[in-house]
């Protein structure tokens, strides 16, 4: 298998609210929820980057397309890594999801390999750790 991931998708309760969330508080580019003539189609979709995609869709949506039982949500089953070019900007992240209503699960502080990173959970209790990393460079 070649790593190919164009799509991480987030299972949510709320779609509105997490739309919100991502669209007005973070200000991920969208055109909205897609799919709403579909039982189970609701979907919102987000660019991260080239080639690759965030999607939120319904935790009841997921469980029946996959035929899995809904089950109760962990929120340290998975985290999505955002890294940035500096400590400020790790800073300045962490502020701006704190303001569109995270909770700051971890406050920025420096890592014991040299870095600097904080963590926060969206609405859905999903976990993000904004890095900076000074052994990568990153471009915009």
């Amino acid at each position: 298998m070649k790593p190919r991931i164009t799509v991480i998708t987030l299972a949510v309760d709320d779609l509105e609210k997490s739309l919100c969330f991502y669209r007005d508080g973070l200000g991920f580019k969208t055109e909205g929820i897609f799919g709403t003539e579909f039982e189970h189609g609701a979907v919102a979709f987000f660019d991260l980057q080239a080639g690759l995609k965030l999607a939120l869709w319904p935790r009841q949506s997921l469980a029946h397309d996959t035929g899995l039982p809904l089950g109760k949500a962990s929120p340290t089953e998975l985290s999505i890594g955002h890294n940035v070019s500096s400590k400020a900007e790790v800073d300045a992240v962490m502020a701006q999801a704190k303001a569109a209503g995270a909770v700051i699960v971890k406050p920025a502080q420096d890592t014991f390999w040299g870095g600097y990173a904080g963590y926060f959970q969206d609405p859905d209790q999903h976990l993000w750790e904004v890095v900076w990393n000074p052994q990568w460079a990153m471009s915009d």
